[in-house]
């Protein structure tokens, strides 16, 4: 394996795929991101860099295990409860797979992701 095989986790690297709308249960008006997804050589991860802008998605099924770290802005994440959570820079946290609730982009926010899929 050679250095070159080391990926960077930032927006403008790795593939640049922006969620379809369809991707959700609800989308809130204003819902903006990309993910600037790494190479991997499982196809049960996803891993990168994501750019958001202020806006909210509802999934009812976390698709995977996903480790999110807050590089700047800020999140919340609410059950379907309404019990919530704030996050922001430099702040970590996981969102089992099957969580039903939302994401809200409170600010323009950048994070490093990984989602790791049991199938």
């Amino acid at each position: 394996m050679a250095i070159t095989q080391i990926q960077v986790l930032v927006p403008g690297t790795g593939t640049d795929v922006v969620p379809s709308p369809r991707d959700y249960d609800e989308v809130s008006e204003g819902w903006e991101e990309v993910e600037h997804r790494a190479r991997l050589s499982s196809d049960h991860s996803v891993a990168g860099a994501w750019v958001g802008e202020p806006g909210s998605v509802r999934i009812r099924h976390w698709p995977y295990d996903e480790i999110c770290v807050i590089q700047t802005g800020r999140v919340a994440i609410e059950d379907a409860d309404g019990g919530r959570a704030e996050f922001g820079p430099g702040e970590t946290f996981l969102v089992p797979a099957g969580f039903d609730g939302w994401w809200h982009t409170l600010e323009p926010t950048r994070k490093i992701f990984v989602g790791v899929s049991a199938r």
